[in-house]
């Protein structure tokens, strides 16, 4: 089945001062409704995987940075170029809560979004995250084909994408699931994604799960 593009029921504001709207009501922990939340760094595959995810499972796939560009008016390098990062996080922040309120769907984050305490118990209250994690020498691979990386724009991008690696691997690492973003056939992930996440839903809720299950997001 071909992936069903959908939009927001509200369109997002990603200018708006204030990050949240309102709490988002957590979903049950092992719900079919949640999303599948991708996350990891530029260059591991989230789209990419993200669209074969979708197609595979009859879901919408949904891009969070092309929907913060599209509320924004401006594509990212813009909105970092002219406004700076903090507007660009606070914007994706408000984006991804409203998504997380139209699933279950198939979307893909931003490399910093999951960085964001707000963002990681809105996707813990309403998704699955899927980290795909990738060494450095493949994502530079991957990121050296594009020119679109605001983060990757100044100094060595070598040494930022190190930095990175050091600074969001170890909160990465809370994801509900890692799946290795190898290079090769995308297919090889995509079905491991699968494989891993009908195993993650056919486990029981751990306490913690469900704890959050029951507790509004402050």
């Amino acid at each position: 089945m071909t992936e069903s593009p959908r939009q927001p029921k509200n369109p997002p504001d990603a200018s708006a001062a204030d990050p949240r709207e309102h709490a988002i009501e957590p979903l049950p922990a092992r719900s079919p409704e949640r999303s599948i939340v991708l996350v990891g760094l530029m260059g591991a595959g989230k789209t990419t995987v993200g669209r074969r995810i979708a197609q595979k499972l009859g879901l919408p796939f949904i891009d969070a940075d092309h929907e913060i560009e599209a509320a924004a008016g401006e594509s990212i390098p813009e909105i970092f170029e002219r406004r700076g990062e903090a507007t660009f996080r606070e914007g994706e922040r408000r984006v991804i809560a409203r998504l997380l309120e139209d699933g279950p769907q198939v979307l893909a984050t931003g490399g910093g979004a999951f960085m964001d305490p707000t963002t990681r118990a809105n996707i813990a209250a309403r998704g699955v995250s899927i980290w795909l994690r990738a060494d450095l020498d493949v994502l530079m691979r991957r990121v050296s084909r594009r020119n679109n990386r605001p983060l990757l724009k100044q100094g060595d991008p070598r040494a930022t994408m190190e930095r990175l690696i050091n600074e969001r691997y170890p909160v990465y690492a809370a994801a509900d699931i890692t799946i290795e973003s190898l290079e090769g056939p995308h297919e090889i992930v995509v079905d491991e994604v699968i494989a891993q996440l009908n195993a993650w839903r056919d486990a029981p809720a751990t306490e913690t799960e469900a704890q959050k299950s029951q507790e509004p997001i402050k």
